[in-house]
């Protein structure tokens, strides 16, 4: 292998640099004063209960890393199936995500009250000390990604330098470690998601619809486990999840360039690097893009809105740019159509993200004709807000399409011959266009960690009574929040959708290296033909033929069924599992307010404890079934149907999923400001019959958009990795 280009230092340069201005973000916030004492109060209990959760759930999720980690041994050790380092990989991309989880939720705790008391100086002043430590999550989760990214590369390139076919062997073994932190982040997810709405359902229907008191009043009992909620699902969730993609990309675009280039031992290793040196120029042009984000007193939503554009945007353009110059400076092949495959991504991801600021803000007639149809009840304001997301799907998936083709073509030089050359070069130009929009994910991803830490804001101002001029300005924050939080999961099921298909090929290679080992221990392949099939000297085209990869195999039609199942099964088991968590919360509320006397007139203190106990337990029992269900059906799928009936399933999971993610990401997104909207004012205002039908649309959107649909681009990932890391046993 080829001696590493200069430039490639720059990845672990910026890595470094990421983690350290993330630490002084932190340390800036820690510098701002808490507020008073019911503040610094409120703030405690929410960061007890938040660490509490962790600490219980990594305790469960480190059994499961502990037995798979076994079964990996087993499958590299004594049966030979697997390459001897995926074990280690896969603690190590658990453990990596599992980290920036933990910090970005122990910023996003400590920021809160400071946020809060920040909004008394003023709006610009809260605005800059939320997002800035919502920079702290998206700068720790690119900083520790690029960082166990260069470690394995370096590590590898060592072990493997000078043996045949390197590159493909080091960057198929790095995929690996994405199925630790796809399996860290679908728990997180999971387990966050029922944890937060558990919370959330029992406040408002029993704190807003049933006793009348406002959102976050100190005399709702779950209110903390509410704003502890929070920080678990939509920070310490959406960091684990994004770091997945983050790296998967990276990776899968990695393994790719090693296989299109594989005849040119010197372009093949530009190739393998090229995704990494994008991300890491992403790094430094994010941190500019942060520093940009500022508003004025008095801002109005759009206005709030305009200043994260700024930032975001003016990161997505300069990376554009750059793009090109990192490309021509590497002298990749067709380097200006790999550029505008970078492009396309980029593009993509902007697209996406103003499509759903467009259904989800109140600013816009989507989310306004909700809050509208809460005049002639709850019941419209359903039906209007599930007509809305099934309606708000066909921008994104229409705009994913286009990028795919436009990435492929782009990349093979609109090659439409379907040789195993410009099929391999296309693949790698969508593999870089989800690294395209996954590169400024240091700001995109603090854009969307500070609306929980907006919200707990706007909760600890409420429960702290700072008055209606600060709790306006944090309500502006708050609403803020929500926008950008949907914003944030429509890229992050954008940028899934891109990934898993990068994947996908990924999967077909690794494929190809399992087969290659088998006939190293004596098996033999034989085609349809009757002929012998040399899997090592086999293209793509070839492999297709080989497993009959085609719409005429039953294998691959039932494949793609059940993975179009597994993505409602999925979404069916974690709603239901938030239902019976919710339901729970109801009952111990209810209980609280009958059974200790005083509460509801404010001389009693409620038993937080117990709600957070409540959703601590529920969040833990009930994340087991579909997290290990999106482990199984994989492996189950490969044992009965081979290789080709997991190309289905991958397809079939990828096209429902996506589809699925954006409806009930967008629904929930949109019911839940258009009851802002309506506590706002409009309509009859707090604790009209419009404001309670407006409430109980944003309790069914709940877990559409903070529970089961992000999860699903993590389903839709880890079943992709799950597939990858055990390719072996589908050709046994």
């Amino acid at each position: 292998m080829n001696t590493i280009p200069i430039i490639f230092w720059l990845v672990p340069a910026a890595s470094v640099i990421a983690l350290a201005m993330a630490w002084k973000f932190f340390c800036d916030m820690m510098k701002e004063s808490e507020g008073t004492p019911r503040m610094k109060e409120i703030a405690a209990h929410v960061r007890k209960g938040a660490m509490a959760y962790l600490k219980q759930q990594y305790r469960v999720v480190g059994i499961v890393f502990v037995v798979l980690a076994l079964v990996f041994a087993f499958m590299a050790y004594v049966l030979k199936v697997q390459n001897p380092w995926v074990p280690f990989a896969f603690l190590t991309g658990g453990f990596f995500s599992g980290l920036s989880g933990f910090f970005g939720m122990k910023t996003a705790t400590y920021a809160s009250a400071r946020t809060a008391n920040a909004a008394r100086q003023g709006l610009d002043r809260g605005l800059k000390i939320a997002f800035r430590s919502g920079a702290v999550m998206g700068l720790v989760v690119v900083g520790l990604g690029l960082l166990d990214i260069t470690l394995w590369f370096l590590i590898l390139t060592a072990i493997y330098s000078g043996s045949h076919a390197a590159l493909i062997t080091i960057t198929t073994t790095m995929l690996t470690f994405g199925m630790g932190a796809s399996t860290q982040a679908l728990f997180a997810r999971v387990g966050g998601g029922i944890y937060t709405k558990a919370a959330d359902v029992g406040a408002d229907l029993v704190g807003k619809v049933e006793a009348d008191i406002p959102e976050d009043d100190p005399r709702n009992p779950a209110t903390i486990a509410d704003n502890v909620g929070d920080n678990v699902g939509d920070v310490a969730g959406m960091g684990a999840d994004l770091y997945e993609s983050y790296c998967g990309s990276i990776l899968s675009t990695a393994a790719l360039g090693a296989t299109a280039f594989a005849m040119n031992g010197d372009m093949q290793l530009r190739a393998v690097i090229a995704p990494m040196v994008i991300a890491a120029v992403g790094i430094f042009l994010s941190l500019l893009g942060i520093y940009l984000v500022h508003t004025r007193e008095g801002a109005t939503m759009r206005e709030l809105l305009h200043a994260l554009g700024r930032g975001t945007n003016s990161a997505a353009i300069l990376i554009a740019v750059a793009s090109f110059g990192i490309l021509y400076g590497l002298q990749l092949d067709n380097w200006l159509g790999v550029s505008f495959s970078v492009v396309t991504g980029l593009a993509a991801g902007v697209i996406i993200g103003q499509a759903t600021e467009y259904y989800t803000s109140q600013s816009y007639r989507p989310t306004r004709s909700i809050a509208a149809a809460s005049q002639t009840g709850a019941a419209t304001v359903i039906i209007k807000g599930i007509g809305t997301g099934m309606i708000s799907t066909c921008i994104p998936v229409v705009t994913i399409a286009i990028a795919i083709m436009l990435s492929y073509l782009c990349a093979n030089g609109f090659n439409l011959s379907m040789s195993a050359e410009s099929i391999s070069h296309g693949l790698y130009g969508i593999g870089i266009a989800a690294v395209g929009m996954l590169s400024t994910l240091g700001i995109t991803l603090a854009t969307d960690a500070y609306g929980p830490i907006a919200d707990n804001a706007g909760g600890n101002a409420e429960m702290s009574e700072l008055g209606p001029e600060i709790r306006k300005r944090t309500d502006a924050l708050d609403a803020l929040g929500n926008t950008t939080a949907a914003t944030g999961k429509g890229f992050a099921i954008g940028s899934a959708a891109l990934t898993a298909l990068a994947l996908l090929a990924s999967y077909v290679e690794e494929v190809k290296i399992a087969m290659s080992r088998a006939v190293e221990h004596g098996q033999t392949f034989v085609d349809a033909t009757g002929k012998a099939f040399n899997p090592s000297a086999a293209n793509m085209p070839d492999f297709m033929e080989f497993f009959q990869v085609n719409l005429m195999n039953p294998r691959v039609l039932v494949g793609a069924m059940v993975g179009a199942m597994a993505a409602f099964l999925f979404c069916g088991l974690t709603m239901g599992a938030v239902g019976r968590a919710a339901g729970a919360m109801v009952d111990e509320v209810r209980r609280q307010f009958r059974e200790i006397k005083g509460i509801l007139e404010g001389v009693s203190t409620p038993d937080y404890e117990r709600c957070v106990e409540i959703s601590t337990r529920s969040a833990q029992r009930e994340m087991i079934l579909p997290s290990v269900l999106a482990i199984l059906i994989p492996i189950i799928v490969a044992l009965v149907l081979g290789v080709s009936g997991v190309l289905g399933l991958l397809v079939g999971s990828l096209s429902a999923g996506f589809t699925l993610a954006i409806f009930m990401a967008n629904a929930g997104g949109s019911w839940d400001n258009a009851k802002k909207l309506v506590e706002e004012g409009e309509f009859g205002g707090k604790g009209s019959l419009c404001h309670k039908a407006t409430v109980v649309g944003d309790t069914v959107g709940d877990p559409f958009k903070d529970t089961s649909g992000p999860s699903l681009n993590i389903l839709i990932k880890l079943m992709s990795m799950v597939s990858i890391v055990m390719a072996g046993i589908a050709i046994l």
